[in-house]
């Protein structure tokens, strides 16, 4: 299922029911799962691992060499998980020996046109990229995570799990769990409570989600004050420990 004007380098290993579209390239240190389809004009390269069932669209560019000063041909990764959408236009960039030599993408990610993810950002499950949302080198991702169209966030930057960013977000600092943020730089505007029954949380999970968020931000507490707060509230409601571990693990400081 390799269309007769695509080139893919003898060493490059593809899985059964593999499609690569036409004129896509595929280079000698690519592996590519089983099921997954390349569409026409894509280029991989690299030291890269796709695994199953992805769907990839025409004229993205994943697997090349990171847009980074420092890197000097070291053999660093881009690794895609199974079952994620990839739309037009898309390109990701393998790791640096400055971070863990490894771009990761999860399962399950629906991925518009346009998206940039940087070197050694990692990205985990379910989440979705509107189009044009764009990952500085070194950005983590949570899963579940919701970025709108245009979102960019800066190197070094944490996102966290079940957030969502509006349109045209700048995040700067990190963005803690179950949080929705809009603007540049990014404001919160409350927790993601719709996107959080979807996904099973029920209305005593939220209602704790609620009263941490409000400390964190309605309460006029400082953020020692707030995150010693939410550890108590996390002690009686497990949904809460999420957002407690994040906000005592946040190296850049978080939107606030």
């Amino acid at each position: 299922m390799i269309h007769p004007t695509a080139i893919v380098h003898p060493g490059a290993l593809l899985g059964e029911r593999v499609s690569i579209g036409a004129y896509s390239i595929i280079g000698e240190h690519v592996e590519i799962g089983e099921g997954t389809r390349i569409g026409p004009h894509v280029v991989i390269e690299g030291h890269t691992r796709i695994g199953r069932d992805n769907e990839i669209f025409q004229f993205c560019s994943l697997g090349a060499k990171p847009q980074d000063k420092k890197y000097d041909d070291e053999p660093t990764r881009l690794e895609i998980g199974d079952r994620n959408t990839v739309r037009e236009y898309c390109s990701f960039n393998v790791g640096t020996s400055q971070d863990a030599r490894v771009t990761r993408i999860g399962d399950d990610n629906w991925i518009m046109a346009y998206v940039h993810v940087a070197h050694d950002c990692q990205v985990g499950n379910h989440t979705i990229f509107a189009n044009n949302a764009t990952l500085a080198g070194h950005v983590h991702v949570g899963d579940w995570a919701i970025l709108g169209g245009f979102t960019g966030v800066h190197q070094f930057c944490r996102v966290g799990a079940h957030s969502f960013c509006g349109v045209g977000t700048v995040l700067l600092q990190d963005l803690p769990p179950f949080v929705t943020v809009a603007g540049n730089p990014a404001k919160p505007h409350g927790i993601n409570s719709e996107g959080l029954k979807r996904r099973g949380y029920g209305s005593e999970g939220i209602a704790a989600i609620k009263r941490a968020y409000r400390a964190l931000y309605r309460a006029g507490l400082t953020l020692d004050e707030a995150r010693q707060q939410i550890a108590e509230i996390a002690a009686g409601q497990a949904e809460v420990a999420l957002l407690s571990d994040f906000i005592s693990d946040s190296g850049r400081g978080i939107v606030r």
